[in-house]
């Protein structure tokens, strides 16, 4: 709910869900590792994950599906596949509230200079 009201009271410095950054993803950092998708296009395909699935984690998902199918009626010997995948989730999720964050703290930075030029 407070994304939602300061979106509306300060839309020139709240970024919306879905926007691409507009600042340089290495403006502040000495050096940074670009994300890299491990899981290709046709893996994904070919282990019918959903869309909403295919992320920067899919591939432990795969892994994880993979787990579940081999040791069917005991999968709960997969609770360590599953762990990999759920702790990924987590992480991505951390890393996009801090891109967030920073898109929205740069924006805010952006429009204080533009002011006081």
């Amino acid at each position: 709910m407070g994304n939602a009201l300061t979106h509306y009271m300060k839309p020139d410095v709240m970024p919306g869900p879905d926007v691409v950054p507009s600042f340089d993803p290495m403006l502040g950092f000495e050096s940074r590792k670009e994300r890299v998708m491990i899981a290709t296009k046709e893996e994904m395909e070919s282990a019918k994950l959903p869309l909403e699935d295919r992320d920067y984690c899919a591939h432990k998902l795969i892994t994880y599906h993979s787990c579940r199918a081999d040791k069917f009626p005991f999968v709960y010997q997969c609770a360590h596949e599953k762990h990999d995948y759920l702790t990924c989730e987590y992480e991505d999720y951390v890393l996009r509230m801090k891109e967030f964050e920073r898109e929205r703290r740069l924006l805010e930075r952006q429009k204080r200079l533009n002011k006081a030029a």
